[in-house]
């Protein structure tokens, strides 16, 4: 990338934007399980509830958001309070140059400071490519580091066609007997 790339925390106020690099996942793939695009407010509600204790990461060039990254809860349960569940969006036109990783990298450092231990990744997975789905994000998230732990089939329709749903995990933290209480990420 030519131009340095800024990572910082989301705010409301970007929602719109983020609806503009989430929009084309929603209506022209499969990556997004949703068929409707969230209104705004919606999209602003999410990322309000997410940065109530988890963090919510944009990428910026030149005040443009490229991308974003977030985490929630893997489960509600007290017991998976050190797990999560990374998302991550880029901007078409902007995948492949390093945005990515710049993101996840971010938001496991500030993960590893809130005591969490492990991550967990969703991903939309086909036995055969098609104009909707590649399997472009499970080598992603294979690159920064996560294995494959299991795969759900044929568990989302979307497009006319059934598609996969794999998980796949990364290690962050070192897992002690008496784990330290997690705590919220400072904005």
């Amino acid at each position: 990338m030519e131009n340095e790339l800024t990572i910082r925390m989301a705010k409301f106020s970007d929602a719109r934007e983020l609806l503009e690099i989430y929009g084309p996942y929603v209506e022209n793939t499969a990556i997004s399980f949703e068929y409707t695009v969230p209104s705004v407010d919606e999209f602003a509600c999410r990322i309000e509830k997410t940065l109530q204790f988890y963090p919510y990461l944009v990428a910026e060039i030149d005040g443009r958001i490229v991308g974003y990254a977030y985490v929630s809860p893997f489960k509600e349960r007290e017991a998976y309070a050190w797990a999560v569940e990374t998302t991550i969006y880029i901007r078409e036109g902007w995948r492949g140059k390093g945005c990515g990783k710049q993101l996840y990298l971010a938001l496991e450092k500030i993960l590893k400071k809130q005591k969490i231990q492990n991550l967990n990744a969703c991903i939309a997975y086909t036995e055969q490519e098609d104009e909707h789905l590649t399997n472009a994000s499970m080598e992603f998230h294979s690159h920064m580091g996560y294995q494959l732990v299991g795969t759900f089939h044929k568990c989302g329709y979307k497009f006319g066609k059934w598609y996969d749903m794999i998980w796949m995990e990364k290690m962050i933290g070192e897992h002690p007997l008496k784990p330290d209480s997690v705590v919220a990420c400072k904005r």
